[in-house]
């Protein structure tokens, strides 16, 4: 294989013409350069110097490769700068996707704060619930995905072997029209609801809403399902259902013609970043994930 110092070398000799003058352009020893040489006439197969007395011609196959050597040391020092570069957060890309809620409360935070420590580093935005998220991120459509999970429900064995980096618990608070009997009680048991009409949420929100109904002894009416979690609270307001919202949705959201009350059981879900273990490695990854914890910390 032809390495990259030899053709340094080479170059070197077919500029000054012979391994003495080569090894002082260099800054090395004459016996060096010759090594050196030998070496990269091996790898190429072929004499690439003819000796004659002190001065080196090139062969054919030795003006080859000098013609080509230009171009191949100026890409890889182009190469070399760039990798430098996102080595050292003066560059860098970073495709992040995230849940709806996230993308409105902790991702604006977390990205302005990267932008003016890292101007160079760009990062670009998708939404999509988990599990399509993690399902992202595993096939290299993504390098950080902003996921969540319900406490006490089955744990996604998918992430057993991803960086999961714990940003915050999200409690789920009730929506209630301003008009409903409910609306003033402060606390309500999800039991108290069980007669009521529901608009539910993403699927998983509505896998882990119809679970807690169960166990309370009933099963939801659920007229209504959209991830659009202004349509929820519209919906609602319009005296069509109650739901149950994760507080991080509400902080985007002015829940109006609605009140919300606290719901027991208590129901929450852990947000976190997930990434692949070689992507943590990457400083640009890195710093995203520290940002997007540092948005969420109280």
């Amino acid at each position: 294989m032809i390495e990259a110092r030899h053709l340094r070398v080479l170059r070197a000799v077919a500029t000054t013409g012979s391994f003495s003058a080569a090894a002082r352009a260099l800054g090395c020893t004459q016996p060096a350069v010759s090594q050196q040489m030998k070496a990269l006439e091996a790898s190429a197969g072929t004499p690439l110097l003819i000796r004659t007395g002190r001065e080196m011609r090139l062969t054919q196959a030795g003006e080859a490769l000098v013609r080509h050597a230009s171009g191949i040391l100026a890409g890889l020092t182009a190469a070399e700068e760039e990798v430098a570069a996102i080595a050292g957060l003066r560059a860098g890309r970073v495709r992040l996707v995230s849940f709806p809620s996230g993308s409105s409360t902790l991702v604006p935070t977390a990205l302005a704060a990267l932008r003016a420590a890292h101007p160079g580093t760009r990062v670009s935005l998708v939404e999509s619930e988990p599990p399509r998220s993690v399902e992202m991120l595993r096939d290299g459509d993504c390098d950080v995905a902003l996921a969540f999970r319900y406490t006490g429900a089955e744990r996604d064995a998918e992430w057993d072997d991803l960086i999961v980096r714990p940003l915050l618990t999200d409690r789920l608070v009730g929506l209630v029209p301003e008009q409903h009997p409910l609306a003033e009680s402060g606390t309500v048991s999800i039991g108290d609801l069980a007669d009521e009409p529901w608009i539910a949420g993403c699927p998983r929100c509505r896998r882990r809403l119809v679970e807690v109904c169960e166990a309370a002894g009933f099963t939801p009416r659920i007229d209504f399902a959209t991830d659009d979690y202004p349509a929820v609270i519209g919906l609602v307001a319009a005296g069509l259902g109650v739901a149950v919202l994760p507080e991080l949705a509400l902080e985007s959201v002015r829940p109006k013609a609605t009140r919300t009350v606290v719901v027991e059981p208590r129901v929450t879900r852990e947000i976190v970043a997930l990434t692949l273990p070689d992507l943590a490695q990457v400083p640009a990854v890195a710093a995203t994930l520290t940002h997007l914890a540092l948005a969420a910390s109280p």
